[in-house]
């Protein structure tokens, strides 16, 4: 008897494990719809990266990232100098950020205007910064720092009504990873890409001894069920680097998010197109937006780098900050900028006095922005820039000169929204917005504004007197009703 109920207990979870494989990833996708929609409204929001690596800030002993391997940003410092992991592992008896104000942080982000906030709970070091009773290399367990980071964060953006999301490495792990999946990608005899075949991010100079299926099984998999578990209610889950891994690890890292968390988004870098949303590149505005047939994303740094980085002064402006976030949303994505915090867990100023500077003109310009949609125009102006990527944004810095024939598009409902960055002397004509182009104007407002404007449809366009009136120095947008 004994033995039946046994075989009839085993079949039932079989049958219930079928059950549960049976919905597809388009069922679970199409699910999401709500989720995705809301994703499009929000389109600003805060990534934080923060870690171990904000202590040598981008020099190990006497060496800067430019003279190491990899990548010039300070969070991948353990693979450009090829620490070993026992001795990496030792920042965390100096991590101690008793500078660290979560309110403040969130504040911040409400502040400059911002729907969301992920930050990392594990990145590619392997060490958490949230209280995870998978690993005891985390904030509460190897540190001095006796707080739950992730958990502050959380609270406090439940205060301001900022949505949250969490970052989690999921294929890199220098500590516990081994060599992120290499060796099996190669046994398994699926294609390998030419990224992969460079072996760029894997640990090579110290392994860990177990292989990398028992990393996923015993830490990755079992941090990600976690962190859903412990932070309910996220909007998404923002896995990184998906290099060596396979399709049903990809497969088992969006399932796991859905099961916990059937409403929240998982990004395109879980692996193999099984993202919710896309991420075209690292400060990367992508050429063709069209052909992205997602929702997708923009991730950008203040500066160049993404954790903290000591002699990185090469701060984004107040306005080139505003261009990224108004030709992303123009063309129908979502832009998430990063802030870097010391080690000491505060946030470099300059960050803060931007941010705060486009929280002043998203207050008065935030109607064109958020829950907004390309048009069929995104941009009209002699201004043309190419961002394709963080390593060019660093070695050729920012040059665009706008002017006041630079005009960027959005829509909702009736209603055209059209920003520009530089105030005209008087007039400005709006050559995409003729009678043939958009039918009649109906009416036109400068946001912020109770005057009421001079202007006209002819032939060439749309012509607008705008006057002398400056609401923000860093620009304006006119509200264009149909």
């Amino acid at each position: 008897m004994m033995n039946k109920i046994i075989i009839f207990l085993f079949a039932t979870f079989l049958l219930s494990c079928q059950a549960k494989d049976t919905k597809s990833w388009e069922q679970m996708n199409a699910s999401k719809a709500n989720a995705k929609e809301a994703f499009n409204d929000a389109k600003y929001g805060m990534f934080i990266h923060w870690g171990l690596y904000s202590i040598p800030a981008g020099t190990w002993k006497g060496k800067k990232m430019e003279e190491l391997r990899g990548p010039r940003v300070a969070e991948w410092i353990q693979y450009g100098a090829q620490i070993p992991r026992n001795e990496y592992a030792q920042l965390a008896q100096e991590f101690n950020p008793t500078e660290f104000d979560a309110d403040a942080i969130a504040k911040l982000a409400y502040d400059a205007g911002m729907k969301y906030l992920v930050i990392t709970s594990k990145h590619h070091d392997g060490f958490a910064m949230y209280d995870s009773k998978v690993s005891e290399y985390d904030i509460m367990d190897a540190s001095p720092y006796q707080k739950d980071i992730v958990q502050e964060l959380y609270d406090a953006c439940k205060k301001y009504g900022i949505d949250f999301g969490l970052y989690y490495s999921h294929n890199i792990d220098w500590m516990d990873g081994n060599d992120c999946g290499y060796e099996e990608l190669v046994a398994s005899g699926l294609p390998i890409s030419d990224r992969a075949k460079r072996k760029a991010g894997m640990n090579s100079w110290d392994p860990s001894p177990n292989t990398f299926t028992e990393y996923l099984e015993s830490k990755a998999y079992p941090q990600v069920k976690e962190i859903l578990t412990k932070f309910p209610d996220m909007t998404t889950l923002w896995y990184d680097y998906d290099r060596y891994i396979t399709p049903e690890q990809s497969m088992n890292f969006y399932q796991l998010a859905y099961d916990l968390q059937p409403n929240m988004l998982v990004n395109s870098r879980v692996g193999h197109d099984l993202g919710d949303f896309d991420i075209p590149g690292d400060n990367k505005i992508p050429e063709d937006h069209l052909s992205i047939t997602k929702p997708w994303q923009t991730v950008g740094t203040t500066n160049n780098s993404w954790g903290y980085k000591s002699y990185d002064d090469d701060w984004k402006s107040v306005k080139e900050l505003l261009f990224w976030l108004t030709e992303i949303v123009s063309k129908g994505g979502n832009y998430m900028l990063n802030i870097g915090p010391k080690a000491s867990g505060e946030v470099p100023q300059e960050s803060i006095d931007n941010l705060l500077e486009v929280g002043k003109w998203l207050k008065v310009n935030g109607e064109a922005i958020y829950n907004t949609r390309k048009w069929e125009v995104t941009h009209e102006g002699p201004t043309k820039l190419d961002m394709s990527g963080t390593h060019t944004r660093a070695a050729e810095g920012f040059k665009a000169e706008f002017t006041s024939e630079d005009f960027w598009f959005t829509q909702k409902d009736n209603n055209l929204y059209l920003i520009a960055f530089e105030y005209p002397e008087d007039k400005i004509l709006v050559k995409s917005l003729t009678k043939d182009a958009v039918g009649e104007v109906k009416n036109l407002q400068l946001l912020g504004s109770e005057t009421k404007l001079k202007w006209k449809q002819t032939n060439e366009g749309l012509e607008v007197t705008i006057g002398g009136e400056k609401i923000n120095p860093n620009g304006y947008s006119l509200k264009v009703s149909l």
